[in-house]
């Protein structure tokens, strides 16, 4: 089984509804939209070729200067049968960052998903229990966001020159 071979039945699957195909350091990557995400993730599930079976890792992303598509959700699956693994992205913009579930594929995605939560603020629309899983409920602030300067300007005691600038 190839890459190659993986990402011809995909698109015959799903069409359009998949695309951004690459092959970083031989991971087969493609991008999908969150109307399809939870069909396509079934479909490589159940797939009796592919048999992608174990969801590795669930994971936001936070780009903001990706205009319309700030925030991704991040998928990597693993066949253990046939030792193939791939990552599946969406993109959603931040004005709506709701994304079904994928709890109802694999249990695992829970903690996942709330950690995700947690850290980005992407709501998993039909998730169990969406809290907050390693910071305290009362924060109001999604830690993992590229909303402050990585710097503090303020500072007079820094010399550029010190750190390579």
């Amino acid at each position: 089984m190839t890459n190659q071979q993986i990402a011809e039945d995909v698109v015959a699957k799903f069409g359009e509804n998949t695309h951004s195909f690459e092959e970083p350091w031989g991971l087969l990557t493609f991008t999908t939209n969150r109307q399809n995400i939870i069909s396509l993730l079934e479909y490589l599930k159940k797939h009796e070729t592919f048999r992608f079976n174990f969801l590795t890792d669930l994971t936001g992303i936070h780009l903001p200067d990706n205009q319309g598509a700030e925030f991704g959700v991040i998928y990597h699956l693993h066949s253990l049968e046939n030792n193939v693994r791939i990552r599946i992205k969406v993109f959603l913009s931040q004005d709506d960052l709701h994304i079904p579930t994928a709890t109802i594929l694999w249990p695992t995605a829970n903690w996942m998903e709330r950690e995700t939560y947690d850290f980005y603020g992407i709501i998993f629309d039909g998730h169990p229990k969406l809290i907050r899983i390693l910071n305290i409920e009362e924060m109001d602030y999604f830690p993992m966001r590229k909303e402050y300067p990585l710097e503090d300007a303020t500072r007079e005691d820094k010399i550029d020159a010190l750190f390579g600038r």
